[in-house]
């Protein structure tokens, strides 16, 4: 499919403005991160999520972080229960009501690697698909399925978004050879064989072109980006990506969903979408952002940007809009 073919297919999935829809039902998104020594990641995950258009965004995170995030901004909801007081039955508890109320849940963004956090982020992948809703795990969510890849083996409502050294530790946890694998067509076998390894997860690889695969096929993503790689861009395509997938949670439940589009997309086909979209747009984000600020660009420079790049592919004077 041409890239305009798929962009009109992601703009699908989008629920259209209306006086029909009450807060909640375009969009609720949990963030699970932020510890004592991380709160910016939560915080660019969480607010991407809405600036590109999710109702609500519920930070989980270490209390002393979420002392630290609600003064960031009031926009979002701060859950400070991953506690090191706490039992993790507690805290399951805990986050097992939350997850109640959202349509899609991203794990990993200044989580740490400590052992505490690193067991509430398999505590909440586990409240995640036993509700069976969206499950996004980046950073060292990813920690925790290089040392624990069954975690999510076989869930086909989750995507990871490994760069490539987080993709090496993935191969070799699962015995893939990446030896040689320097060419595009070796690398695209290596990120195809680790999904069907995973026998469910889709992996959205970042880098030059960012490559989305379930194991059968790949899309490429080579949308202009930006030249500085300043942190945090990772998490904002992560709340992106959380954003359109709650999208899509959404489609599959047909509330707000434009029925005048046509045939609908298969269930199956979902996340490789939702990576599409929330890829086009980083890489969008990314590209204006240096474009303004050149060396001096950061990661809160990029949060303007994403309801632009959203207006640029999917708004109503946007190529995809005239499809329909």
């Amino acid at each position: 499919m041409t890239r305009n073919a798929l962009l009109s297919e992601v703009r699908q999935l989008i629920p259209p403005l209306s006086s029909e829809l009450h807060k909640g039902q375009a969009g609720r998104v949990g963030i699970v991160g932020g510890s004592a020594d991380y709160t910016g990641a939560p915080y660019f995950a969480a607010m991407s999520s809405m600036r590109l258009g999710a109702d609500m965004s519920h930070n989980i995170c270490e209390p002393s972080a979420g002392d630290v995030i609600k003064t960031y901004s009031p926009d979002l909801i701060v859950h400070r229960i991953l506690g090191t007081d706490r039992s993790l039955g507690d805290i399951r508890k805990d986050i097992e009501g939350i997850v109640d109320r959202l349509h899609a849940l991203a794990v990993g963004p200044g989580l740490g690697r400590d052992e505490h956090m690193q067991a509430c982020a398999k505590v909440a992948m586990q409240a995640a698909i036993d509700k069976q809703i969206y499950l996004i795990v980046d950073a060292d969510g990813l920690w925790l399925l290089q040392n624990e890849p069954d975690v999510v083996k076989g869930y086909k409502r989750c995507v990871l978004t490994p760069n490539v050294v987080e993709f090496g530790r993935l191969c070799q946890k699962l015995g893939i050879e990446l030896k040689g694998s320097e060419s595009d067509e070796k690398q695209d076998e290596a990120l195809k064989l680790l999904a069907q390894r995973l026998s469910g997860p889709t992996i959205l690889l970042k880098g030059k072109i960012d490559r989305i695969t379930d194991g059968r096929s790949i899309l490429y993503v080579s949308e202009p980006g930006g030249l500085k790689r300043c942190g945090g861009q990772g998490d904002i395509l992560t709340g992106s990506l959380s954003t359109f997938l709650a999208w899509a949670s959404v489609y599959q439940s047909g509330v707000g969903s434009d029925t005048k589009a046509g045939k609908r997309i298969d269930e199956e086909r979902l996340p490789m979408l939702a990576a599409y979209g929330a890829s086009t747009i980083m890489r969008t984000v990314s590209n204006i952002g240096f474009k303004t600020h050149k060396r001096a660009l950061l990661a809160h420079d990029l949060l303007d940007q994403v309801g632009v790049a959203y207006e640029k592919h999917f708004g109503e004077g946007s190529d995809t809009h005239a499809a329909l």
